[in-house]
C-alpha cells in the first residue's frame, strides 16, 4: 500500500513538474515573428483604418509600416502586399499556400455552396474547370466563334450613341457601357439577343447590379465572431431572393436550350454549340468526363462569368474614355493611328488590334492606373514563411494591385496618365501575371481565366469610341474621384455629349 501511495506521489510530482516546465518554455520560447501591425481596437480590430477607400487606406498603411503588413478585420487574420517584389513571393514562390479564396456569405449563397468556378476551392474539380477555361469555354477557338456576336453588340452601342449624338443628347457613357457589357456577355453565354425592351435581358442587368451590391456590402456576420451566426443586416435574406431570382431564370434558360437539343436529336438534326450554355451542357451529357458537372456547378459557372464579364470591361472603358477626355494629346494620336492603320470607311475591328501599338499601351496605362479589381484577394492554406515572416494557416492576403501600379520605385511620374511608357522603355511589359508591376487580370493559378477576352472586347470598343466620336463635358475635364466597391467604380458617372468625327459615318 505504501508503495502504491509513493507511485502516486511520484507521478504526481512528475506532472506538475512537466506542466511547470512546458509554462516557464512557452514564456521563454521565442515569439513567431509576425508582420508589423498598426493599433487595433477591441472587436473592430483594424477596420476603422480602412475608411473611405480601401485600397487607397492600405497604401497610405503600408507607406507608414512597410510592403508588408498584419491586420486583423474584425477577428479575421489578414495580410497586405504592396510592392511588385511581395506580391511576387506570395504568388508565385508561395503559390501553393495562397490557392484559395476566402468564402463569405454572400458568394458561398449565391454560387450554390461555392461550386463555382471562382470561389471554390483549389483541387481536382477546380483544375477541372479551368482547363475547360482554356481548352474550350474561353479559349481561342469559342472566342473567334462567338466574334460576330461582339461585333453586331458593338456597332447596335454605336447606333444608340449615333442617334444620340444626333438629337444632341447627353449621353450616360457608363450606363451605355455596362448595357454593352451585359449583352456581349448575355449572347455569348445564353444565344440570347438583348435589347432594351427586352424583359429578360432587363431582369440579368437588375440581377447583376444587385449580386454586385451585397457581395460587395462590408457583413459584419464574415469579420467579427460572435455575429457569426445572426444575420445583422439582413444581407443572408437578399441574397437568398437574389439567389432564387436568379435560379427562376437559369432554369428556364436551360430548360429552352434542352428542348432546342431534343428536337434536333428527334430529326435526326446536328446541332452547333453555339454559345457557352450548349458547351457546359455538351460536358454535363458526357458520360466519359473527367468530373461529371452538376446543374449547380453549371449555373454558378454563368453566374461568375455575368458578374466577372459586365462590370469590369465597362468600367475599364469607362475610366479610359474619361482619361482620354482628359488628355486630347493622346486621344489625336490614338485617332490619328486608327486612321492610319483602319481609314474612314469601316468602324476598327478586333482583328486590327494587333496593329494598333498605341492603344494597345493606352488600355495597358489605363489597367495600370485604374485596374478594375483594386486588391486581389487570396488565403492561406497552410502555415508559411513569407519575406521572414511567420503567415498563419486561414489568413486572407490582398495583394494592392491598384498601389503597385502606382508604385514610384517602378513607374516613372507614376500618377501620371502616360501610355508612352509602354510604347517605349516598357514596350514587351505585358499583363498576364508574369510581370509583377502590372497584373490587373492577376498571376498564376488563379489568374483571370478571361484576359483575352477582357482585352479583346475593351480594346475594340475603346478604340470605336475614339475613331467614332468626339466627347464634349460639362466644364471640359472629367472628375476622376473614386468610389468604395469591391470594384473600382467612378465617384460620378462620365457625362458627354457626343458628336460624330466621321463625315460620311460608315455604315452601322
Amino acid at each position: 500500500m505504501a508503495d502504491f501511495q509513493g507511485y502516486i506521489q511520484l507521478l504526481i510530482i512528475g506532472l506538475v513538474s512537466m506542466i511547470v516546465f512546458r509554462v516557464i518554455f512557452s514564456r521563454i520560447q521565442k515569439k513567431p515573428n509576425r508582420p508589423p501591425s498598426p493599433l487595433a481596437l477591441p472587436i473592430i480590430g483594424h477596420l476603422h483604418l480602412l475608411a473611405p477607400i480601401p485600397h487607397q487606406a492600405l497604401r497610405k498603411l503600408s507607406q507608414r509600416h512597410g510592403p508588408i503588413i498584419q491586420l486583423f478585420l474584425g477577428s479575421a487574420p489578414c495580410v497586405v502586399a504592396s510592392t511588385p517584389e511581395t506580391a511576387a513571393e506570395f504568388l508565385r514562390t508561395h503559390e501553393a499556400s495562397f490557392s484559395n479564396r476566402p468564402q463569405n456569405t454572400s458568394v458561398d449563397l449565391l454560387t450554390y455552396g461555392s461550386q463555382d468556378f471562382s470561389f471554390a476551392p483549389y483541387g481536382p474539380y477546380w483544375k477541372f474547370i479551368k482547363k475547360l477555361c482554356m481548352s474550350q469555354l474561353l479559349g481561342a477557338r469559342t472566342l473567334d466563334q462567338l466574334l460576330p456576336v461582339r461585333r453586331q453588340e458593338t456597332l447596335r452601342f454605336l447606333r444608340v450613341l449615333l442617334n444620340k449624338a444626333e438629337r444632341g443628347e447627353v449621353v450616360d457613357v457608363g450606363g451605355e457601357l455596362l448595357t454593352l457589357s451585359n449583352n456581349i456577355v448575355s449572347r455569348m453565354l445564353m444565344g440570347q439577343t438583348c435589347s432594351d425592351d427586352d424583359g429578360e435581358a432587363q431582369e440579368i442587368r437588375q440581377l447583376v447590379r444587385d449580386a454586385a451590391v451585397v457581395t460587395g456590402t462590408f457583413n459584419v456576420s464574415d469579420f467579427i465572431w460572435f455575429f457569426k451566426n445572426w444575420d445583422v443586416q439582413g444581407i443572408k435574406k437578399k441574397t437568398k431572393e437574389i439567389r432564387d431570382r436568379f435560379d427562376t431564370l437559369m432554369n428556364r434558360v436551360i430548360r429552352e436550350h434542352q428542348e432546342e437539343r431534343r428536337k434536333k436529336k428527334e430529326a435526326g438534326e446536328a446541332y452547333e454549340s453555339n454559345d457557352l450554355l450548349h458547351i457546359l451542357l455538351d460536358i454535363y451529357e458526357d458520360e466519359r468526363s473527367e468530373i461529371k458537372l452538376s446543374m449547380e456547378n453549371i449555373k454558378a459557372f454563368i453566374l461568375d462569368i455575368f458578374m466577372a464579364g459586365t462590370d469590369t470591361s465597362a468600367l475599364t472603358t469607362e475610366w479610359g474614355l474619361a482619361e482620354l477626355i482628359n488628355h486630347e494629346r493622346v486621344m489625336k494620336k490614338a485617332r490619328e493611328e486608327i486612321e492610319r492603320v483602319v481609314g474612314r470607311n469601316r468602324i476598327v475591328e478586333e482583328s486590327d488590334i494587333a496593329n494598333l501599338p498605341y492603344l494597345q499601351a493606352v488600355v495597358k496605362e489605363i489597367l495600370r492606373i485604374h485596374p478594375t479589381g483594386p486588391l486581389l484577394v487570396r488565403e492561406s492554406s497552410e502555415r508559411c514563411k513569407v519575406g521572414g515572416y511567420e503567415i498563419e494557416e486561414k489568413t486572407q492576403l490582398f495583394v494592392n494591385v491598384w498601389a503597385i501600379g502606382r508604385d514610384p520605385k517602378h513607374w516613372e511620374k507614376a500618377e501620371e496618365f502616360r501610355p508612352e511608357r509602354f510604347v517605349e522603355g516598357k514596350k514587351q511589359m505585358e499583363m498576364r501575371g508574369q510581370h509583377f508591376e502590372l497584373i490587373p487580370f492577376g498571376s498564376g493559378r488563379r489568374g483571370c481565366p478571361g484576359t483575352s477576352l477582357a482585352l479583346q472586347v475593351v480594346e475594340a470598343n475603346l478604340g470605336a469610341l475614339i475613331q467614332c466620336f468626339d466627347w464634349k463635358v460639362e466644364g471640359g475635364k472629367v472628375d476622376m474621384e473614386e468610389k468604395p466597391g469591391l470594384t473600382l467604380s467612378r465617384a460620378h458617372p462620365l457625362l458627354c455629349v457626343p458628336s460624330p468625327c466621321l463625315s460620311p459615318f460608315p455604315s452601322l
